[in-house]
């Protein structure tokens, strides 16, 4: 990493609560997410920082009980140690976090999500239903036949919520949800929920799961199986998902996301190559996670950039319909939200094929 001019904590350094998960279901995600972080912070103290200031991370382990995670946040924020927070980690860590240090710092809230939140200082960067799982089901219906969908998905707010989002949305457009279950986040064994998609008359499987739990239902899944009959859709599967299940289990696997490795554009192509050139063949699985954290702090770079700073006072004062361009293409600032390209990608073994682009940035 580069040097660091003046000391963590000074005014020549800003220093970023870096939270993202290094255990738990979620830790699959955190080799990816290092690296992607690693990879901005260099790029940019090669260059101008932010607003002229050298960037550090200081890392926080979002792998832990959503209140365990925001009291160490909130006590960094409290102690003016850190100056802004960006990260990828599931939506209840953000929850906890928002009640904890909402409207003090800015939060650059990297991972797909549930469609809004008007904490002051929180910027939504991820996708969300409207322009991710609801096209993705539209074009799995419209090419493959796949009306009739069931959830599974883990037992919080993103998952309660998409699903209830997706089963709203669906109805009356020629497909429907017919069922959801819902199971704790960290669960292994998914012998409850098999047997009914064995027996009931979905077409597909909405995996709402995150992590390790996506790897373990998609084993059992397959030994079951269940992939010759039933599609999977997943806005949180990515390529170390499916390392993780093996490439056996990966049949009938779509992932909808901003952000594929391989994706045939200009800009994924100019990230793959600085990614590998700067950690080599052996390097964690670039993915949409991963890079969802090289966006968040490239963010902040932007509203220092924007706004002379990232003072929570400074960005509040910016207009909203800011463009900017990122791994993901060309990108628009709306309110909080990030307008963005969502892509559809089928499982190939252990690699993502993109198929189509199924939403577009206004």
């Amino acid at each position: 990493m580069a040097t660091l001019v003046g000391m963590p904590g000074t005014p020549e350094v800003i220093s970023i609560a870096f939270v993202v998960p290094r255990q738990g279901p979620t830790g699959i995600y955190g080799p990816s997410c290092l690296a992607c972080g690693q990879l901005a912070v260099e790029e940019l103290n090669a260059r101008r920082g932010i607003a002229g200031r050298q960037v550090e991370l200081v890392h926080v382990d979002a792998g832990r009980p959503p209140e365990v995670v925001a009291e160490e946040v909130g006590r960094l924020v409290d102690t003016g140690r850190v100056d802004a927070v960006a990260g990828w980690h599931i939506s209840a860590v953000r929850v906890a976090l928002t009640r904890r240090i909402g409207g003090r710092v800015v939060y650059a809230f990297a991972a797909m999500h549930e469609g809004h939140d008007d904490t002051p200082g929180v910027f939504m960067l991820g996708e969300r239903p409207v322009n991710q799982l609801l096209p993705a089901a539209h074009w799995l219906r419209d090419h493959h036949g796949v009306r009739r969908w069931v959830v599974v998905g883990n037992d919080y707010v993103y998952p309660r919520v998409t699903a209830g989002v997706a089963a709203s949305a669906l109805r009356g457009s020629g497909s429907e949800v017919v069922g959801t279950s819902y199971v704790p986040l960290g669960t292994s064994d998914f012998g409850d929920v098999l047997p009914a998609l064995e027996r009931g008359s979905a077409e597909g499987v909405i995996m709402l799961l995150m992590g390790q739990d996506a790897v373990h239902f998609s084993r059992q899944f397959a030994r079951a199986g269940l992939s010759e009959r039933l599609v999977r859709l997943s806005p949180a599967v990515e390529e170390n998902t499916l390392l993780g299940a093996g490439a056996g289990a990966n049949h009938g696997v779509y992932a909808a996301a901003a952000y594929f490795d391989g994706m045939a554009t200009v800009e994924s192509g100019e990230f793959a190559r600085a990614y590998y050139a700067r950690f080599g063949a052996w390097a964690p699985a670039l993915n949409a996670v991963g890079e969802s954290c090289y966006e968040a702090i490239q963010f902040l770079a932007r509203l220092g950039e924007v706004a002379g700073s990232v003072a929570i006072e400074d960005v509040a004062a910016m207009g909203s319909g800011q463009f900017y361009s990122s791994p993901r293409g060309l990108l628009r600032l709306d309110g909080n939200l990030l307008d963005q390209d969502v892509y559809l990608a089928a499982a190939d073994g252990l690699e993502f094929r993109v198929q189509d682009r199924i939403a577009r940035s206004t």
